[in-house]
């Protein structure tokens, strides 16, 4: 296990493109850190100068309290499984992952216990013998993971390995990759832009835009508490619709909702209404709060309804419902907000929750 520090790193290219621009994060022994972000936002340029294929602008890169920015690739501490799976084909599926012992000129039992561990590891124990041609996709990269575990890293590093594999698949492997990190206690950097990847496997999520972490803390706190409007539309599903606050009032289109009452948040806003925070009502309620609509489109999601609702005077709203609320499109549907986030100007958001108590309409924040 190891530590890994990213101290205010920053890469330049000779473009002029700033890739990565002055990022910091602590990473803890044994903790599985996810780099997560579109294409183009900087997460594989920081993954590549941790392993050394990238050299830094400018920052520093520390693993265990030391700096790693000077030491050439082949002497780090670290391990790479690439996106391509990047194993020799004329060689033996033992001969890939013994290749980097025997460059390490370790003796022969040793070598053979080490390959036979990672075999087992990863859950290909029989398959020595074999070439990378007559393996799947997804044995193919248990095979670069054996190769990479197999020698040791203090940190191993994942370049969106799953990628290429079908979405089943790409399901399985995750869980075992989880299974390995924790049964194997390594330091691992995971990047990708797969949102529910990055949710099913991180300790915590670096949530990366532009060549910045925008926000990096625990999934169920990113999905819940997002601190910006790029990570509130990036991560899960969110419904992001302009308002206006004056005094206690939100307009919200034609409809109204109530602004937190400690935030000075007058003029322009975006509320952040999460599909799950969306309460269906009875659609004869005649509370002004309460959102009159239609249905617009569903979607049948397997234990779920992803539904679509046009709201006059707001727009389509997304929502979740239960598979055995009996729907057509067309029909009425009455929407009542329970939790909402209200984000101004790249201030940290206010939360306003409320609830239906004894036909009163209440919340807090």
């Amino acid at each position: 296990m190891a530590s890994l520090t990213l101290v205010n790193l920053v890469k330049k290219f000779n473009t002029g493109n700033v890739a990565v621009n002055n990022i910091s994060i602590d990473v803890q022994d044994g903790e599985f850190v996810c780099f997560l972000g579109p294409s183009g936002c900087g997460k594989s340029t920081a993954l590549r100068m941790i392993s050394g294929f990238e050299t830094p602008t400018s920052g520093d890169i520390l693993i265990d309290g030391r700096s790693i920015v000077e030491i050439p690739p082949n002497r780090r501490p670290t391990a790479m499984v690439f996106q391509k799976y990047t194993l020799w084909p004329h060689m033996t599926v033992y001969d890939n992952i013994a290749f980097g012992l025997r460059l390490r000129r370790l003796p022969k039992p040793e070598i053979d216990r080490k390959v036979r561990e990672a075999l087992a590891l990863v859950g290909l124990a029989t398959y020595g013998d074999r070439h990378p041609a007559q393996l799947s996709g997804g044995e193919q990269q248990r095979i670069a993971l054996a190769r990479a575990i197999v020698l040791e890293p203090k940190i191993l590093l994942l370049d969106e390995p799953f990628s290429n594999l079908d979405a089943l698949l790409r399901v399985r492997l995750r869980e075992e990759l989880h299974n390995i990190q924790r049964q194997t206690k390594i330091t691992a950097i995971f990047v990708t832009h797969d949102q529910e990847e990055a949710l099913s496997l991180a300790d915590r999520i670096a949530v990366m835009s532009k060549g910045q972490i925008e926000q990096l803390d625990r999934a169920g706190s990113i999905y819940a508490s997002p601190k910006t409007l790029f990570v509130a539309d990036f991560i899960g599903v969110m419904n992001l619709l302009p308002a206006t606050q004056s005094g206690v009032t939100l307009a919200v289109g034609d409809r109204r909702l109530e602004a937190p009452p400690d935030a000075d948040f007058s003029g322009t806003v975006t509320v952040a209404i999460r599909p799950e925070d969306l309460a269906l009502v009875a659609p004869t309620s005649a509370h002004e709060d309460v959102w009159k609509g239609e249905v617009e489109l569903m979607m049948d999601l397997g234990h779920y309804r992803k539904v679509v609702v046009k709201v006059p005077g707001v727009g389509s709203l997304k929502v979740y419902l239960s598979k055995s609320t009996s729907l057509s499109e067309g029909d009425p549907l009455a929407l009542y907000p329970t939790r909402y986030l209200v984000y101004r100007d790249g201030q940290p958001p206010v939360e306003v929750k409320r609830q239906v108590a004894e036909g009163a309409l209440t919340f807090t924040t």
